[in-house]
């Protein structure tokens, strides 16, 4: 009989297995617990901020085209419409206009004159041509219709980006004065493009206005960090639940060794 402590139990080939696996394992069992937590607390929680800040919309028309197609599936980010700036694609329901949403790009605010069109076809918004690179067809004119009307105060003026067939503010100065929708009709702005998947991603914002007094168009709400949260927590929820079977297959193969 030994008078030596075992450390460990000779396997078959003669080496020791030692002791060390079932911390080890243990170690590893509640790595994997805190990745699946925190995992779940990012998706979740990814989710819920997305909810709370994003609205998806289904564009109803070719209006805005080529920067939103009709029936594209947008997100668009809730805000206060005094918050919009020129450049920004806004979601707004007014009466004049019908009673579903509309999605239209913002060309001038409360106190422009915006007018079309200049020598070389251009909008010019107080006195000041603006070229629009975001145009279906931007070597055409800016509008097909000659207009000019002064934003009230308060009011934003909406155009399409496909000019050739958006019913936008140019149509309603027939209805008004100035043909501008008021900044409380604004419930959201448009941050990105979720569906058809070909096309889906972050709308790009537009330097066409930055040299107007006041700048260019806001800067985009925290949809990737959202996005981020989202995909980085559905991961550690993956490798987390995955660990276990993996693991326990590592084992019976080494044990089959």
């Amino acid at each position: 009989m030994s008078t030596g402590t075992r450390t460990g139990t000779r396997t078959k080939t003669g080496g020791t297995r030692g002791t060390g696996g079932k911390g080890g394992g243990r170690a590893g069992g509640i790595l994997s617990g805190l990745a699946v937590a925190l995992g779940s607390v990012l998706f979740l929680g990814g989710f819920v901020w997305g909810a709370i800040l994003y609205q998806p919309y289904t564009v109803p028309t070719g209006s805005m085209t080529p920067t939103v197609d009709a029936g594209d599936r947008i997100l668009a980010q809730r805000i206060d419409g005094s918050e919009v700036r020129r450049g920004d694609i806004v979601v707004f329901n007014d009466s004049l206009w019908g009673d579903v949403p509309m999605v239209k790009r913002v060309v001038a605010v409360g106190g422009d004159k915006v007018a079309c069109c200049d020598k070389q076809g251009r909008l010019t918004v107080d006195g000041k041509p603006v070229d629009e690179p975001y145009l279906l067809d931007p070597k055409a004119p800016a509008s097909p219709t000659g207009f000019s009307a002064t934003v009230p105060k308060g009011n934003l003026f909406m155009m399409g980006d496909n000019r050739a067939t958006s019913e936008d503010s140019r149509v309603r100065l027939t209805d008004s004065d100035d043909g501008s929708v008021p900044r409380s009709a604004v419930s959201a702005r448009a941050d990105a493009i979720a569906w058809p998947g070909g096309r889906a991603g972050m709308l790009q914002r537009t330097a066409a206005f930055t040299g107007l007094p006041g700048g260019g168009p806001s800067t985009p709400g925290p949809l990737k960090a959202v996005v981020t949260a989202v995909v980085g927590g559905a991961v550690l929820i993956f490798c987390g639940a995955a660990y276990g079977p993996l693991a326990n297959l590592a084992g019976r193969r080494r044990t089959a060794r």
